[in-house]
C-alpha cells in the first residue's frame, strides 16, 4: 500500500505507465480464433469473406496499457503532421491493397499530433485500447471510402519502429498505378 501510494506522489497524472505495466499486443489477439489468419490464407483476409464481415472482436481488456506495431494510415493529418490514422496490419491496406476486417484496423486519435514522414510507416502505439466500432472517411485513388474499424486507442502515444513483428505480407499484384500512366509508342 505505501508503495503505491509513494508512486501516486511521484508519477505526475497522465505519466505514461512503466514498461512492466504495458501489455504487448500481436494482430491475432484481435479477432476470435475462429477466425482464419491471412498468413494461413496466403493473402489478406478481407471483412466480406468473412460469415461476420470481421465484426466479432476477441479483445475485450479495456482499462488495460497495451503496445501495438502496425503501419499508420492517415485520416486527419496537415502536412506531415498527423492528428489520426488507422493502424493497419499490412502495408498498403485499405488504399492499395483490400481492406482488412474491422477487427483488423484501430483507430488512433492523437492528444498532440505525429510527424509522420510517409504513410504506411510502421509505428509502435501504446495506450489504452477498447472495442468501439467507428467509421472513418478516407481518400483513396478511387475516390471516398468508409472504413470500419473496430478498437479504438485513447490516450495514445506513438513511436516510429523498424517493423511489425507479424506483419502480414501481401502478395504483390498489378501496381494501380499503372492504370493511370499514358502509354507511348
Amino acid at each position: 500500500m505505501r508503495n503505491s501510494a509513494l508512486a501516486a506522489l511521484v508519477l505526475p497524472a497522465g505519466a505514461p505507465p512503466a514498461a512492466a505495466e504495458v501489455q504487448h499486443l500481436f494482430w491475432k489477439d484481435l479477432r476470435p480464433a475462429t477466425q482464419p489468419a491471412a498468413e494461413s490464407l496466403g493473402l489478406p483476409v478481407v471483412a466480406a469473406s468473412l460469415p461476420d464481415h470481421g465484426e466479432t472482436l476477441a479483445w475485450s481488456e479495456a482499462g488495460k496499457t497495451v503496445e501495438l506495431k502496425g503501419y499508420a494510415l492517415p485520416t486527419d493529418r496537415e502536412g506531415e503532421m498527423v492528428y489520426q490514422f488507422l493502424l493497419v496490419p499490412w502495408s498498403g491496406a485499405c488504399s492499395h491493397m483490400p481492406t482488412p476486417p474491422p477487427n483488423q484496423i484501430v483507430l488512433v486519435t492523437l492528444p498532440k499530433p505525429f510527424h509522420l514522414e510517409r504513410t504506411y510507416a510502421a509505428v509502435s502505439v501504446t495506450g489504452l485500447l477498447k472495442q468501439d466500432m467507428e467509421r472513418s472517411q478516407l481518400f483513396i485513388m478511387d475516390g471516398l471510402a468508409v472504413i470500419p474499424s473496430g478498437y479504438v486507442f485513447s490516450q495514445a502515444r506513438v513511436e516510429a519502429t523498424d517493423g511489425v513483428p507479424d506483419a502480414i505480407q501481401a502478395p504483390q499484384g498489378p501496381n494501380p498505378w499503372n492504370a493511370l500512366q499514358k502509354k507511348t509508342n
